[in-house]
């Protein structure tokens, strides 16, 4: 069997842990945080996952003159452009972000205009050794504010933009996927959700949207998001199966650790560290009886006595993948999920996502993983993507080309 291999410069990171609301600060983002980590990891290039924001995508597809610039500062820090995070749609480090990264869901028009907008400068500026670019995507919106009647003009944007991304292609001559990234409280937060939706939802949408449904297929995936699934308590490996047996190509993985409490009862205290103002920290158990059961936020978790105590919790709280001991001995991480997802991609050769580590909460970690300045964020991040390299060359998936 052969084995599939990714370079060095290949694995990049999320960029999203970097505010970047504005093109002006998104191009010094590609100059300065991604261009050290570059540098320190000795490498001539490197691959990002680049977060580019609705402002800032429609000041380059809008203006040739920013498009160009925005080309040359890629160029010229050799920062080479393979997949977009097209999730957060504004201000991703405001004082309070919460459920308000799912806004605009894709019931709304500007979440098609953006992740058009996204495509086709992605399409532009794709690095050349690349076959396909990837976006990935809110999957479809915030569970508690959905709707059928959202679900059918969220279905019928996904239609038109399948078919945007076919005409581009034509266009272009490149491959653009937009990949749907599950999350605990969206509509798609379980594997079975997912392929339903694709499986069911998309093709009888396709039909009445008289879309050619091998543009679903051609142009349509999932972004897997380690952490996600392990805060729903998935075994990443049977995720993984069940998602590519039902033919869904999985265009990206995200590679991220949760927060996991054994023993909750006895972690109340050390959990409250964890409460913070901007992001939203779903927390999830599996009962005795093997039902998934949750709130929208740690300190809703930790306050309404709702959550049993006696089954450990896990948090959407996305902690350094190379870590492997934190401050205290009752929390740990998911980290073994990512080490089963090579496992799995070791086994599938036929599997090739782009990867990229999606650790977007430094600056709110508590205790001995505060950063306090940009280059503890760089060595960061640099550590985490030697601890990748490590699991893939451990896995024969890593070539020294």
């Amino acid at each position: 069997m052969t084995i599939t291999q990714w370079r060095r410069s290949e694995l990049g990171y999320c960029s999203n842990v970097h505010p970047a609301e504005t093109f002006a600060k998104l191009a010094d983002v590609i100059q300065q945080p991604i261009h050290k980590v570059k540098l320190a990891r000795g490498l001539d290039q490197m691959a990002t996952g680049l977060w580019i924001s609705a402002d800032a995508a429609t000041a380059i597809v809008s203006d040739p003159h920013t498009h160009e610039y925005f080309s040359s500062l890629l160029t010229g820090h050799k920062v080479t452009l393979v997949t977009l995070n097209g999730f957060p749609y504004g201000d991703f480090h405001s004082e309070r972000v919460k459920e308000n990264a799912y806004l605009p869901d894709w019931h709304d028009p500007r979440r098609y205009q953006y992740s058009c907008n996204l495509a086709s400068l992605l399409a532009h500026n794709l690095d050349p050794q690349q076959h396909e670019g990837t976006i990935s995507t809110v999957p479809l919106g915030y569970r508690p504010e959905w709707s059928s009647d959202k679900h059918e003009q969220a279905l019928a944007q996904i239609c038109q933009l399948a078919n945007f991304l076919q005409q581009l292609k034509q266009e272009t001559g490149k491959h653009i996927r937009v990949c749907f990234e599950m999350e605990p409280g969206c509509v798609l937060e379980q594997t079975h959700e997912t392929v339903n939706f694709f499986t069911n939802d998309l093709p009888a949408a396709a039909r009445t949207h008289k879309l050619d449904e091998l543009h679903i297929h051609n142009h349509l995936g999932l972004c897997y998001d380690v952490c996600h699934q392990a805060v729903m308590f998935e075994n990443a490996a049977d995720s993984l199966k069940s998602l590519t047996n039902a033919s869904i190509t999985i265009g990206k993985i995200q590679i991220s650790s949760a927060l996991h409490i054994e023993r909750p009862a006895e972690a109340k205290e050390v959990l409250s560290a964890y409460i913070e103002p901007r992001y939203l920290h779903q927390v999830r158990c599996r009962t005795q009886n093997n039902t998934v059961h949750g709130t929208m936020d740690l300190s809703e978790a930790l306050t309404n006595g709702t959550m049993p105590t006696d089954v450990p919790w896990r948090v959407h709280f996305h902690i350094p993948i190379h870590a492997q001991v934190l401050d205290d001995e009752h929390l740990s991480t998911t980290q073994q999920e990512n080490c089963a997802v090579f496992d799995f991609l070791a086994a599938h050769p036929e599997v090739r996502p782009h990867l990229e580590v999606e650790t977007y909460t430094w600056q709110v970690l508590p205790g001995s993983f505060q950063v306090d300045n940009d280059n503890t964020l760089i060595k960061g991040i640099h550590a985490e993507l030697h601890w990748v390299e490590e699991q893939l060359n451990k896995r024969g998936l890593l070539t020294q080309l």
